[in-house]
């Protein structure tokens, strides 16, 4: 009796302890389930509002946005949780390979990609088109943090500062050609906060400010005035009627328009299947850069205020995990993906509510675009490598 009440006990344990195990096989047991939970429910609802608002665009198919974006989605967490299983770590010695491959894939943009809207910015596959400048922000975040932290004794100050903008704004300034305006404009922002994580002095990122700021008024005033623009026609009027809508409400004001005028009729709870703005193409672009303004029109101030509240809580774990890192890479990575994706968000909201240019940028997992959708469920996956190495490294375990 005693002997198989002792080997009753020491059974016990043991569904328990093959759960673990496989939970430590998958790279699942030190996950950041509150950044999994909001990135799964951000894409969830995505594609749900995808569904009921886009069902009459394509006739015959109701359902071809719906599918397509539940099956990136299913691409993108089996990527991350490949992603998961990786060292982190291994990226930063993979910077040079990892950077030529990011100049390359959007340099051959300009010879291989198909032409759409007066721009090129995709590859055309069988099933979809891949735009290499998607993934190439979490590519760019991935290599400038591993040359900063090889760099950082390497030089000057000032030498080290202009090293990392020109890594940074050389992949930036090929994107801007394409022209893609709005992407350029993250690959931008990411360096900017790789160096600020990398510990770059306040004084410099005020003569980067001053920079900026004069660069910004030579493409918007001076050279227009000199009869040398910079930007293709309608990407300054996109960037100029924000400031003056109501000047522009046949033109490049028409979206911003109708997506501040969808988003208030939404008032607190949504006006549902009578959401005619969205409905019936007043918002032309609702499934890609105004997917908000159907949010706020169908489900009201009160869906807007989920959405919202949901990526709140994914920069909060974002910027969680870049002081948990067992590395200086890791931090720098985190910081990286976690303002990228915070300016993203910003400025695409912001484009929706009539108070930033219409840039082009979509809003992360909620936008439709296999492109972004994975690179986006990648860069999570790189997130929650940098804490799961975190956890087993306090263990005192390897990873593998």
């Amino acid at each position: 009796m005693n002997t198989y009440a002792t080997r009753t006990r020491n059974a016990r344990p043991e569904p328990f302890a093959v759960r673990v195990g496989i939970a430590e096989r998958l790279g699942l047991a030190h996950m950041d389930w509150p950044l999994t939970v909001a990135a799964f429910a951000l894409i969830a609802f995505s594609v749900f509002v995808l569904g009921e608002a886009t069902q009459n665009d394509i006739p015959g198919d109701p359902h071809y946005y719906l599918e397509r974006q539940a099956i990136y989605a299913t691409i993108g967490i089996v990527g991350m949780v490949l992603m998961t299983r990786i060292d982190y770590s291994r990226f930063r010695e993979l910077r040079v390979g990892i950077y030529t491959f990011l100049c390359a894939s959007v340099t051959l943009v300009f010879f291989f990609g198909f032409a759409a809207r007066g721009s090129r910015r995709s590859f055309e596959l069988p099933f979809f088109s891949f735009q290499p400048s998607e993934l190439g922000k979490l590519l760019l975040v991935l290599a400038l943090a591993g040359f900063v932290i090889d760099g950082a004794r390497r030089g000057s100050a000032v030498q080290r500062t202009v090293r990392y903008l020109c890594l940074g704004l050389a992949p930036a300034g090929l994107v801007f050609l394409q022209p893609d305006l709005g992407t350029s404009l993250v690959y931008v922002v990411a360096t900017l906060a790789v160096m600020y994580f990398g510990g770059v002095a306040w004084t410099h990122f005020a003569v980067i400010g001053g920079a900026l700021a004069a660069f910004v008024a030579v493409v918007l005033v001076v050279a227009p005035a000199a009869g040398v623009p910079l930007l293709k026609g309608y990407q300054e009027e996109r960037l100029t009627s924000f400031l003056s809508p109501h000047e522009h409400e046949g033109g490049a004001g028409y979206q911003q328009n109708q997506s501040k005028i969808a988003t208030g009729s939404g008032q607190w709870t949504g006006r549902g299947d009578k959401a005619t703005q969205t409905r019936l193409d007043f918002v032309p672009e609702r499934h890609t850069d105004f997917i908000f303004a159907v949010i706020g029109e169908r489900y009201g101030f009160m869906g807007a205020a989920f959405v919202l509240s949901l990526y709140a809580l994914l920069f909060w774990r974002a910027l969680r995990i870049t002081t948990l890192s067992k590395n200086a890479y890791g931090t720098l990575v985190a910081g990286g993906i976690a303002v990228a994706l915070l300016f993203q968000t910003f400025v695409n909201v912001g484009m929706n509510l009539g108070i930033m240019p219409i840039t082009g940028i979509p809003l992360p997992l909620m936008s439709y675009g296999g492109s972004s959708v994975l690179a986006t469920f990648l860069a999570i996956g790189v997130l929650q490598s940098i804490n799961v190495q975190a956890h087993l490294s306090q263990r005192g375990r390897f990873a593998w």
